[in-house]
């Protein structure tokens, strides 16, 4: 299984360069475009939209063969890509909204995908691991792809860009197509056609799941909630040029890569739950670090922070893998993405709108909605559930859990 684990990291690393890439590239293009920079941030929204249709686009893995679904999506982002090339001047920069949004969708059905097929392809102890392993190898590249997709744009143009990013998902469907299966899973039987609430009673109807889900979600809309915050408190309270927040953006990065080799040894310990409370609890202290008025202070918050988020995104991916029906792995991953990531599309806005009182109030809101969160997640239900019920893995069971798989 070590070769399929390589693949899925190598997946990772391609799907870094060339998201990251495209994603500032595109902003860039429709700036210089059109001069405005309402329309460019307009780019990055048909990015994430489509996050909010994940039940839907995940079903399709549960109705049809994933492994060529996810293939065929990759040849599909390679070809819009290519589209790019139409593009001549401010009449044509529609195309690139056209390719935003393909991509956003693109990215639901890719990312649900991998999700569906890691237990297909690895046995259970590994999926942790492999998780880390392919956060790292994302956060890796984000500190790198964006410097260099802006760095050749401005050298030879977006075209080049273009060509260049369309490869990225060329090879990536090479990686899956060289991935060993050794577990596949059903069809959903004719008389139970796969629908979308399924995979959300499935995503509820268990606490190891639900509750690293909701970790996660907290915790990634409280990173958007305080992007506005942490904007005020760097240029007003710190008195520091905006670049400074690229130092930022890299302390974080730096934070996340570190996190994603350890987190998988973590949740074999201690379990999902310990893992995603342990990452909102990081992510609290990290937004109360960020309102020291001392810049290395801020720095430290920052790397405090890229390791508490990776912490309770991969814990929420692991246990959807881990204990959701292979049937229904691609509805259930898709609700979960959605629940995950689609509250940050409302808390982007809202945390705008809240820095008119100052970039600390909403950092210590956030901090005290993830603290909340992480004191919620250690509270034991009251009634024992029975052995091998659906509730049997608590809190404190990470030990037991991960010898079961040895």
């Amino acid at each position: 299984m070590r070769r399929n684990a390589v693949l899925f990291v190598a997946v990772s690393l391609l799907s870094g360069l060339g998201g990251s890439a495209m994603a500032l590239v595109s902003g860039i293009w429709i700036l210089d475009l059109t001069g405005s920079t309402g329309l460019a941030a307009l780019s990055g929204l048909c990015v994430y939209a489509p996050t909010l249709a994940g039940p839907w686009l995940g079903g399709l893995l549960d109705r049809v063969p994933r492994r060529p679904l996810v293939i065929g999506v990759d040849l599909a982002l390679a070809a819009a890509l290519l589209s790019l090339l139409a593009v001549r001047g401010p009449g044509e920069a529609w195309l690139i909204y056209a390719v935003s949004l393909a991509y956003g969708i693109g990215y639901v059905l890719v990312d649900a995908g991998e999700t569906a097929l890691l237990p297909a392809a690895l046995p259970p102890a590994r999926l942790a691991d492999v998780n880390g392993w392919r956060s790292s190898a994302q956060e890796g590249m984000k500190l790198v792809a964006p410097l260099a997709g802006a760095g050749l744009y401005a050298w030879r143009g977006g075209h080049v860009v273009a060509v260049l990013a369309a490869a990225v998902p060329v090879l990536a469907a090479a990686l899956y197509a060289a991935l060993r299966l050794t577990r596949t899973a059903p069809a959903p039987p004719a008389a139970r056609p796969a629908r979308v609430r399924d995979g959300l009673a499935a995503l509820l109807a268990r606490r190891a799941v639900r509750v690293p889900v909701a970790l996660a979600a907290v915790s990634i809309a409280m990173s958007g909630f305080t992007t506005a915050a942490l904007y005020d408190v760097v240029v007003t309270d710190l008195a520091l040029p905006s670049t400074f927040l690229g130092v930022l953006a890299s302390a974080q990065g730096g934070g996340s890569l570190l996190a994603g080799l350890v987190v998988g040894r973590l949740v074999r310990r201690h379990g999902e739950i310990t893992v995603g409370a342990a990452g909102a609890v990081l992510f609290a202290a990290g937004c109360l670090g960020r309102c020291l008025p001392w810049w290395p202070g801020t720095v430290a918050a920052s790397v405090v922070v890229g390791v508490g988020l990776p912490w309770t995104l991969v814990a929420a991916v692991t246990a959807v893998q881990t204990y959701t029906p292979q049937a229904m792995l691609g509805r259930v991953a898709g609700t979960a993405n959605t629940a995950m990531f689609g509250p940050i599309t409302l808390a982007i806005p809202l945390g705008s709108a809240a820095v008119a009182v100052g970039g600390r109030p909403p950092l210590v809101l956030a901090a005290v909605a993830c603290l909340a969160a992480a004191l919620a997640a250690a509270v034991r239900p009251r009634r024992q559930p029975a052995a091998g019920g659906p509730d049997k893995w608590r809190i404190s069971s990470g030990r037991e859990r991960s010898r079961s798989f040895r």
